[in-house]
């Protein structure tokens, strides 16, 4: 097993990664968790494949459990889902020192923490993540939220989780589609904070398709590391974490214009990553190079690179709308060389050049 901490004093937590830590979650939370009564929150989808699983291993460790299933999707992370979920924990009981699990994706993570971190003012949470997206990125940090029709993400807080199990085993269920939007985040930390890990996806990203376990387990290990690090400086985003959303701001509002159904979230962010490297390209803060190369491993990862027929004015419309901006001024992540980024102010100009 692998263990990569987060530090934030009080609110600190470990990460556990492991192939088949499911089976044993209810051991391990005894000593996480202030209670015995949990509310699993998961999926149509996920639940068919590992509630029980999750469940029998809190049963067996003394835990009294129940469970509330969403519908599968973007459309559900929303304020009415939040709703029927905050009345679901007063049906089932749960009190102050009770505990929510996150069983899923980053929706259901992000819907759940946001009910943790709501009901009676804050109950306690565990993230248990069930895509390669979930586990390097969203179940880490604390970020919680739903969407507004306006916007991504437009209602939430930051909340920390008590633990995030990671088992690698729940891969193998995963479409290959799936796969890539996890790997774009990845390709993410490569860019903005390390060359060696983007050298080593570009070296292995035959193996890391196809999920060669031990590589897929050192990404894993990777991403959780670098996120912890930043997280762990600056946790609610009032400077470098910011970094961490690099490509986020076209990918955001890409995903919003698209109501969520064209494009998977890390498909939308490798559209975005490509766009904010070639504003960077355009300042003179990469080069050409540099550009093909994050272009070229975007299209072996098998991730798109073009926002297709969309309107280019709606994107900067919905680039507006982004939580980073300030003051008016629109705020961009951008590579400023082989393993960094910085964040900067663009002008509307800048972005419709690219975007032509």
């Amino acid at each position: 097993m692998e263990i990569v901490n987060v530090d934030l004093k009080d609110y600190s937590y470990p990460i556990y990664i492991s192939n088949g830590i499911l089976k044993d979650i209810g051991l391990y939370l005894k000593k996480h968790l202030r209670s015995n009564m949990v509310l699993i929150i998961t999926d149509s989808n996920v639940s068919e494949l590992y509630l029980s699983r999750l469940e029998n291993s809190l049963l067996n460790n003394g835990f009294i459990v129940n469970h509330s299933i969403i519908k599968a999707g973007e459309e559900s992370k929303n304020l009415d889902t939040v709703k029927r979920l905050l009345e679901e924990c007063f049906k089932f009981g749960l009190l102050r020192d009770s505990a929510i699990v996150a069983l899923g994706g980053g929706v259901v993570g992000d819907i759940a923490g946001l009910v943790s971190a709501l009901f009676m003012r804050g109950i306690d949470f565990i993230q248990v993540p069930t895509t390669l997206l979930a586990q390097v990125d969203s179940s880490v940090g604390g970020k919680v939220g739903v969407n507004l029709k306006e916007g991504k993400n437009m209602a939430g807080a930051f909340y920390q989780p008590k633990a995030v199990f990671v088992d690698t085993d729940v891969l193998k269920s995963l479409d290959k589609r799936e796969i890539r939007g996890g790997i774009s985040e990845i390709i993410k930390y490569g860019i903005i904070k390390d060359e060696s890990l983007f050298n080593f996806i570009e070296s292995n990203i035959k193996e890391i398709l196809d999920l060669d376990d031990e590589k897929v387990r050192h990404l894993i290990k990777r991403s959780c590391e670098i996120k912890s690090d930043v997280v762990s400086k600056d946790e609610k985003e009032s400077s470098i974490r910011a970094v961490l959303n690099y490509g986020h701001t076209i990918g955001h509002a890409i995903e919003s214009l698209t109501k969520y159904k064209k494009y998977i979230h890390g498909e939308a962010v490798a559209i975005g990553m490509y766009y904010a490297a070639k504003i960077a390209l355009n300042r003179k803060y990469i080069d050409i190079d540099y550009l093909s190369r994050i272009r070229s491993l975007l299209v072996a990862s098998e991730l798109p690179v073009d926002y297709g027929n969309l309107d280019k004015y709606e994107i900067l419309e919905g680039i507006k709308h982004d939580k980073k901006n300030r003051e008016g001024k629109i705020k961009f992540v951008l590579p400023v060389g082989y393993g960094d980024a910085d964040i900067f102010d663009v002008s509307e100009e800048e972005i419709l050049n690219v975007l032509n």
